[in-house]
């Protein structure tokens, strides 16, 4: 048996905010209803689900994706929606615990760290 992924669920007030994130990183929409998204890009799936309740409030996580060609994403985010990049990620660095990263925020707070090992 072997764990293969992780698929997270974010809970916003407005899911709109996420979809747009997330499409902006080059997700599509695989399906939709009533305030819940699955989103998917090379294999990597997110959920998105709207709540009115303050579920949305407390709950801004950080994520981590990782890739095989951090520069090309990076070229590819940074060209099409640099206004997403994350003020203190904005650029590619390389970390002392063996990774290269860039993230991006959404106007939640969401913070997706996009990561490939050096």
């Amino acid at each position: 048996m072997s764990l293969l992924k992780i698929i997270p669920k974010i809970i916003y007030k407005d899911v709109q905010i996420g979809v747009r994130l997330f499409a902006a990183l080059g997700f599509e929409t695989k399906y939709s209803e009533d305030g819940f998204y699955i989103m998917a890009r090379d294999g990597v799936t997110i959920y998105l689900v709207a709540s009115e309740e303050d579920f949305y409030v407390n709950d801004r996580p950080e994520m981590r994706i990782d890739t095989d060609d951090i520069e090309g994403f990076y070229e590819e985010v940074s060209s099409k929606h640099p206004e997403i990049l994350h003020p203190n990620l904005k650029v590619i660095k390389n970390q002392p615990w063996g990774l290269k990263e860039f993230a991006v925020l959404d106007e939640t707070t969401v913070c997706i760290i996009i990561q490939q090992a050096i």
